[in-house]
């Protein structure tokens, strides 16, 4: 495998991050971003107390179960409100085309005629009787 070559700042940074499995947890549960860590890290240095209370807030205050709740419901409004009508209307319509290519093909592997959405019923002689004119 061919590797690129890393900015020397970004290994430091590698390796800064190696040495404080916090940071990693802090982007793992949401909380930062690695360009926000990097640039902190670049700008402030290693030794800055930014560093030392990662990982310690929630450490030093438990949560209740109301307190979840009711956080929960704020972080579920928050993403509602920042919802575009125009983008949302874009992916259900993008989901609906999806489905109905799908439906599309699973007709045809049902069977045929099926893709028109009428389902006939099986087709059985003309006249059930067999009677002939004499």
């Amino acid at each position: 495998m061919t590797q690129k070559k890393l900015h020397p700042s970004v290994l430091k940074f590698k390796e800064f991050v190696k040495n404080n499995p916090k940071i990693i947890k802090e982007v793992r549960d949401g909380k930062a971003t690695w360009q926000e860590l990097y640039e902190d890290w670049y700008l402030l240095g290693e030794e800055d107390q930014r560093w030392e209370t990662i990982g310690t807030e929630k450490a030093t205050e438990p949560e209740t179960s109301n307190e979840s709740k009711g956080d929960w419901m704020s972080n579920i409004m928050g993403m509602v409100k920042k919802m575009d009508p125009n983008q949302m209307q874009n992916h259900i319509n993008n989901l609906s085309q999806a489905l109905g290519a799908i439906q599309g093909v699973i007709s045809q592997f049902q069977g045929g005629n099926a893709a028109a959405g009428s389902i006939k019923p099986p087709e059985g002689p003309k006249n059930p009787f067999g009677f002939r004119k004499d």
